[in-house]
C-alpha cells in the first residue's frame, strides 16, 4: 500500500510540473452558451447537459465507489492490456484514396480516428495524432507512433468531432489545422475549445442532437449518445457529446462516438437508417462504466438496431484506457460475426477499405496476444 501511495505521490508531483493548462480548452460563453441553455438536452437546473436516461451508476453504489482495489488494478500492470509488439501497419496510399470514385472508402488510424472519402469529399473523424491522450504527456501514451504524420494527410474538407474527451479532441492535432480551410462539425459547445486553440469561428459548425447541416452532396446529422463530457473537473458536461450520421446521395455512414448501449440506437436506425457501415465504439469498457461504454455483445446489438450492413469497430487498438486485454473486443466481435453471420471490417492501421467491395479480414491481432487473452473462445477452431 505504501508503495502504491508513494508512486501516486511521485506521479502527481511530476504531473503538476508538466501539466499543459491550455489543453483544458475553454468553456462556452456568450451566444454559444445561450444556445446551449436553450437546448432540450441541457438541464438549466443542473447547469449541464444530460443523457436521455438517468443512470443507476450515476449514483454512489458499492460497485462503483473509488476503492483501493480499483486504484491497485489501475496502477499494477494487467494481463495483455498492451500489445506484445508493434501493431501491423500499411502505409496509406493517399493518392489512390482521393481519386474520384463513386465508392465509399475509409482508412483507420487506430482508436476512433479515421478518414472517409464519401461523395468525393475527405472527412477526418476524431483525429488524435499526439503521443498521449492526456494533458500530462507521461500518461495514456499511444501503443506506437501514428502510421503517418499530419503533414502527409491529403487536403481535408471536414473534421467531425464526437465529444471533448482527450482521446477524441486533441489540442496538438487541432493546432495543425489552424491556418487551413477546414470546416469543423461538432456537438454544441465543443467549438469553444477550438476557438481557444486558434480555429476561426466561421469554420466551426455546432449541432444539437437531431440537427442537420448540409454541405453540397453531404448531410451531417448529430444524433444521441449515452456518455458525458469535460476536460477538467470544473467543466463536467458543459459541452454536448454525440454520435453522427453522414449521408450522401449513394451512401450512409453512422459513427457512434463514445456511448453506452441504449434505445437511441434503434431510434437512429428507424429514423435515419439503414447504413452502409457503422463505426461503433468497441473497446475501453468496464463494469463501472457500463452506462457510458459498450461491451462487445452490446455493440453487436447496437449494430443490429441501427440496421447497418457492416460493423467497423473503433475505440480500440491504440490506448490503454481500461482493464481488459487490448484485443478483447475485436477477438469477441470476430467470433460473434462468425456465429451470427454479419460483416465485420478489421483492417490494419493505415489500410484502405473500400466499403463497396469485399474485404478479407486477417486475424492480425492474435499474433500480438500473450498466452492469456481473457476468456474462452466462442468459436471452435
Amino acid at each position: 500500500m505504501r508503495i502504491i501511495l508513494g508512486s501516486m505521490l511521485v506521479a502527481f508531483s511530476i504531473a503538476m510540473i508538466t501539466f499543459d493548462w491550455s489543453e483544458l480548452g475553454s468553456q462556452p460563453s456568450g451566444a454559444s452558451l445561450k444556445r446551449i441553455q436553450d437546448s432540450t438536452n441541457y438541464s438549466v437546473e443542473k447547469g449541464r447537459f444530460v443523457n436521455q436516461v438517468n443512470y443507476a451508476s450515476a449514483k454512489p453504489s458499492q460497485e462503483n465507489k473509488l476503492s483501493w482495489k480499483m486504484i491497485k488494478d489501475w496502477v499494477e500492470p494487467g494481463i495483455n492490456r498492451v500489445p506484445a509488439g508493434l501493431l501491423p501497419e500499411v502505409a496509406p496510399d493517399f493518392v489512390a484514396f482521393v481519386e474520384p470514385s463513386a465508392d465509399l472508402k475509409v482508412i483507420w488510424f487506430g482508436h476512433s480516428s479515421f478518414l472517409l472519402n464519401i461523395a468525393g469529399k475527405i472527412i477526418l473523424v476524431d483525429p488524435m495524432f499526439s503521443e498521449s491522450a492526456s494533458p500530462v504527456k507521461m500518461f495514456v501514451k499511444r501503443f506506437q507512433k501514428p502510421v503517418v504524420m499530419l503533414e502527409a494527410l491529403p487536403d481535408i474538407d471536414y473534421i467531425v468531432i464526437s465529444h471533448d474527451h482527450y482521446d477524441h479532441l486533441d489540442k496538438e492535432t487541432i493546432g495543425f489545422f489552424t491556418n487551413r480551410e477546414v470546416t469543423f462539425i461538432t456537438p454544441l459547445g465543443v467549438g469553444s475549445h477550438l476557438k481557444q486553440w486558434g480555429i476561426k469561428e466561421n469554420n466551426i459548425i455546432e449541432n444539437d442532437w437531431w440537427q442537420t447541416v448540409d454541405f453540397g452532396p453531404l448531410r451531417f446529422t448529430a444524433t444521441p449518445a449515452n456518455h458525458f463530457s469535460g476536460r477538467s473537473g470544473a467543466d463536467a458536461n458543459a459541452t454536448l457529446w454525440a454520435s453522427w450520421v453522414i449521408k450522401s446521395d449513394s451512401h450512409s455512414v453512422f459513427f457512434s462516438g463514445d456511448s453506452g448501449y441504449g434505445s437511441h440506437f434503434k431510434d437512429v436506425g428507424e429514423r435515419l437508417g439503414p447504413f452502409d457501415v457503422a463505426f461503433i465504439e468497441s473497446g475501453q469498457y468496464n463494469e463501472n462504466w457500463k452506462d457510458v461504454h459498450m461491451f462487445p455483445r452490446e455493440g453487436v446489438q447496437a449494430f443490429k438496431d441501427l440496421r447497418a450492413q457492416r460493423y467497423f469497430p473503433v475505440h480500440w487498438g491504440m490506448f490503454e484506457l481500461s482493464l481488459h486485454p487490448w484485443n478483447d473486443s475485436v477477438r469477441k466481435l470476430y467470433e460473434y460475426s462468425v456465429l451470427e453471420n454479419f460483416t465485420l471490417l478489421t483492417p490494419k492501421i493505415g489500410e484502405t477499405v473500400n466499403i463497396d467491395k469485399p474485404f478479407k479480414n486477417e486475424r492480425w491481432w492474435d499474433s500480438l496476444a500473450l498466452a492469456n487473452t481473457g476468456g474462452d473462445s466462442l468459436v471452435r477452431r
